[in-house]
């Protein structure tokens, strides 16, 4: 009963003082005015263009105001929190009047250079200061040092440099220091004064320049309290230091991104709280110690891009509390075996990839963890599919990519990797018939590999399906037509490289979410269907090396935003549609290798953004348009313009990976194929059609154009002395027009011109003289027959004989090489005009003889080009069945042996 009646009166006595409380604070404690007026002249200097600080009014209470924190005893202002709100304009040093202001957070808001407030350093209450991604202008105020109350201090990404860092010493109560961004690298003694902060737990440096020595002229740091270390994104030099080992406390520690080298010492297994360690990106020698195995507490371990070397240290398998692995891009050899994954029971996260390990482990094989991420790339896990694989049931992401997989896919695989979300086995020798399965994971790369028979079904949930380059065969229509439960998602469609054939059904209206279409290099036939038209978000349209033909459907013009069109080597015809050159978005036109005639659209000029236009091979004729100048991403160059574009025609970005378009181009007389380095390319290539008139002038205008090809065509007139402003020109073919005049001199100055074909035109004078024009095959200058100087053996000036004195003592003391050097002349007179001269006398001998060569030459090169074709696309094929054979019969013998 009296424990009760204490309960009562405890319950009571509260009731009654937060009563008391609440009315005092709602009769008396309200916001100081001195320090709202502070607050609203604040507010005026600021610009707050979305009124985010609409709450602000003289009308209401300071401490009700949005982003204001006041006393609950004293109503005073504590805190200022304003992170975030789109806020600009400048601060005002009305703050300054706040007395008890303790909590200043002001980050991610864009001041957008204004000079740094230098009077935050007269606010001596302030504990906690957050001005990161505020970018600020110029230098951080020595005067912040004057804040030795100050706990927090968070100037990361705020756009300031420092030039000295002694004013951090005097902040002896920091705890936390995030200076991630700021330019300090003019401050070369940076870890001296950091080093004295003994209360500091954190210490954030991450991309601020540092390339001096970590070395401290002290010998040792004072923050051995420190937990948390991060230096990543330097250009720190060195091998790792001593003092860096005195941190006993140490739980995350991050040096990737730097140069530092040397031997990773064993001395790294003394951090018995390290749960995070990224060393990756830096130039690590000699092998993983041992000692890594004692990092009880590690979670995350990254060594990624280093030069270690030796074997993997079964140690590892000791860190029982290991979540995440990272390894490769190393030169790391040797097995990894069940030993080293003995208590791995944590682990989540496997990245292996670029390295010389193999996994060596027992085909029965049950693993301690439960992956939900697993990449081994490049690094060898087969022949075998490994049947390990099937023990883990949290997957959600799969790449065996290029780890030597020489199996046939396991019939439980299929419906095991139903439920992962990205699969990716590229480049593998892996085979099996995909025609009973239905795939359903979001991301499919099958590509580089021997699978074989009929496409398989989709469900609803594909969004990126790559299986190009494999045995595919068989109509394609029933894979296009085919019904699904659902709307499909599907956004990158890639069959390219099998041999697929039939015409393409009219069924595209089922695939209205395909933003990138390959079918290039199978057997496809038959017309575009209109259908393809329904596809509004079409970014990449590639149909090249099959058999189409007829018009280009005009219903493509509804794909506005296309910005990739490759329908090179088929047989369309009539003219270039207009919408086409008229499509604003569009970066690569590649209609090589058809039957389009008429001229070329002069709407072509507005393609501000196109870097490749290839229309090689055709019947166009004409003048070549005089306002291509306007291709302002060829004016711009490869490196200057590619902020200023988007790429998502040619990369389609998604979770860890990226979907990139490819592009074979006729460069320097050979096909190159360009996928990852595609946006930097730029070029032209309007050889073998019936182009006339001169070389547009505004062409050289193009400085950052890379490759030029006018061949094979009618134009005359003379090359512009402009060329030379074409810095990145690395390719130039004018070979077989009616070019006339001197080569200008100006070419000379194109540093990266690397291949050069003016042959069989009308060229006179000499060839400018430049160390690459010289070193070029002399066949790029034949067929002008007034054309003289290096590399052609014609010389422009006959030269003086020499006078030498003791010629005819030379020549009476050696009177047979006098007689060899006459009768070798006699003899080439006579020979010469005996076969020469019938030819230069008889006129009709003479045409009938040059018009025989003509004809011969122009048909030993058809016959040739022809051929070269037809053995390549064979050759494609054929090493690829080989491969895929040669994989199967070692198979067969193993299972053989096996059976034996």
């Amino acid at each position: 009963m009296r424990k009760l009646k204490a309960i009562l009166g405890v319950l009571l006595l509260w009731f009654l003082c937060s009563t008391i409380l609440r009315s005092c604070r709602a009769n008396n404690l309200v916001c100081n005015e001195k320090e709202k007026q502070a607050l609203l002249s604040f507010k005026h200097a600021l610009l707050h263009p979305a009124n985010q600080l609409s709450s602000w009014s003289i009308k209401e209470d300071c401490c009700g105001w949005r982003g204001v924190h006041c006393s609950n005893v004293t109503a005073r202002v504590l805190k200022l929190e304003l992170a975030d709100m789109n806020l600009g304009g400048e601060i005002s040093p009305a703050l300054l009047k706040l007395e008890f202001l303790d909590h200043l957070d002001l980050s991610s808001n864009d001041f957008r250079g204004s000079p740094f407030p230098s009077f935050l350093g007269s606010m001596g209450s302030l504990k906690f200061l957050d001005l990161s991604y505020t970018y600020f202008g110029g230098l951080a105020p020595p005067q912040l040092g004057n804040l030795s109350k100050l706990l927090h201090l968070n100037l990361g990404h705020s756009g300031l440099y420092v030039e000295n860092l002694n004013w951090i010493s005097h902040l002896s109560s920091l705890k936390y220091l995030y200076m991630d961004g700021i330019d300090l690298h003019r401050g070369r003694h940076w870890l001296e004064p950091i080093g004295m902060l003994p209360s500091l737990l954190e210490l954030h440096l991450s991309n601020c320049q540092l390339d001096g020595n970590m070395t401290s002229s002290l010998g040792y740091v004072n923050f051995t309290s420190l937990t948390v270390l991060d230096l990543s994104e330097n250009k720190i030099n060195q091998e790792m230091p001593n003092w860096l080992f005195n941190l006993s406390s140490l739980a995350s520690l991050s040096l990737s991104d730097n140069q530092f080298k040397g031997q990773i010492p064993e001395s790294l297994g003394h951090f018995k709280y390290l749960e995070y360690l990224d060393l990756s990106s830096n130039s690590f020698h000699g092998p993983i110690p041992t000692s890594i195995g004692n990092l009880s507490s590690l979670r995350e371990l990254n060594l990624y891009y280093n030069r270690l070397n030796g074997t993997l240290p079964t140690s590892m398998g000791r860190l029982s509390n290991l979540m995440a692995l990272a390894l490769g891009h190393d030169s790391l050899t040797g097995a990894i075996s069940e030993a080293h994954f003995t208590t791995l029971s944590n682990l989540k996260t496997v990245q292996i990839s670029e390295t010389s390990l193999f996994f060596n482990v027992k085909s029965n094989w049950t693993p301690p963890f439960q992956l939900q991420f697993l990449l081994i790339s490049s690094c060898k896990i087969g022949p075998k599919f490994p049947a390990w694989l099937q023990t883990q049931k949290s997957l959600s992401y799969l790449d065996f990519s290029a780890s030597g997989i020489e199996d046939t896919a396991p019939n439980w695989f299929w419906k095991f990797a139903s439920y992962i979300q990205q699969i990716h086995l590229s480049n593998n020798q892996i085979s099996g018939d995909l025609l009973q399965v239905v795939l359903n994971n979001a991301i499919i790369d099958l590509s580089s590999n021997c699978f074989s028979g009929r496409l398989p079904c989709l469900s609803p949930n594909v969004v990126v399906l790559n299986i190009a380059n494999n045995s595919f065969s068989g109509p394609i229509s029933p894979f296009m037509c085919q019904k699904m439960n659902g709307t499909s998602q599907l956004e990158v469609l890639d069959i390219s490289i099998n041999a697929l054939s039939g015409e393409i059904s009219d069924c595209w209206m089922h695939w209205q979410s395909l933003t990138h279409i390959n079918m290039g290099s199978n057997n496809l036939s038959g017309k575009i269907p209109n259908s393809m038209g329904s596809l509004v978000g079409l970014k990449a349209l590639s149909l090249h090396n099959n058999s189409f033909y007829g018009d280009v459907p005009s219903s493509l013009e509804n794909c506005k935003v296309l910005g990739l069109i490759n329908l090179s080597d088929n047989k369309f015809s009539g003219i270039i549609p207009r919408w086409i050159v008229e499509r604003t978005t569009v970066m690569v036109i590649h209609l090589r290798t058809n039957k389009f005639n008429g001229i070329i659209p002069p709407q072509i000029c507005q393609l501000s953004s196109l870097i490749v236009l290839d229309l090689a091979d055709n019947s166009l004729s004409g003048e070549i348009p005089k306002c291509l100048n306007n291709f302002s991403a060829m004016a711009e160059g490869p490196i200057r313009g590619q902020y200023d574009i988007l790429y998502d025609a040619l990369e389609a970005e998604y979770d860890y990976e990226s979907y990139m378009e490819s592009l074979v181009l006729d460069i320097k007389g050979r096909e190159s194929e360009y996928k990852e380095i595609l946006k930097y390319v730029r070029a032209i290539d309007l050889s073998s059609n019936n182009l006339s008139g001169s070389i547009p002038v505004e062409i050289f205008s193009l400085s950052g154009l890379q490759l030029l090809n006018l061949s094979c065509n009618h134009l005359r007139g003379m090359i512009s002395a402009k060329i030379g402003g074409m810095e990145y020109l690395e390719s130039l073919d004018l070979s077989r027009n009616h070019l006339s005049g001197e080569i200008p001199q100006s070419i000379a100055n194109l540093t990266f011109l690397s291949y050069l074909n003016v042959s069989y035109n009308k060229f006179s004078g000499k060839i400018p003289s430049s160390t690459q024009l010289q070193s070029l095959d002399p066949l790029y200058f034949f067929g002008n027959a007034e054309l003289c100087g290096a590399p052609l053996s014609k010389n422009c000036t006959k030269d003086e004989e020499p006078q030498d004195t003791n010629t005819n003592e030379e020549s009476g003391e050696h009177p047979e090489i006098a007689w060899f050097y006459i009768g070798m002349g006699t003899g080439f007179v006579v020979g010469f005009w005996g076969v020469c001269g019938a030819l230069f006398f008889k006129r009709s001998w003479r045409h009938a003889y040059f018009r025989v060569l003509d004809d011969m030459k122009d048909r030993v090169y058809v016959v040739i080009a022809l051929r070269l074709k037809w053995l390549q696309n064979n050759l494609r094929r054929y090493f690829l069945d080989l491969r895929c054979l040669r994989g199967r019969s070692e198979r067969e013998k193993v299972m053989d042996g096996g059976g034996t």
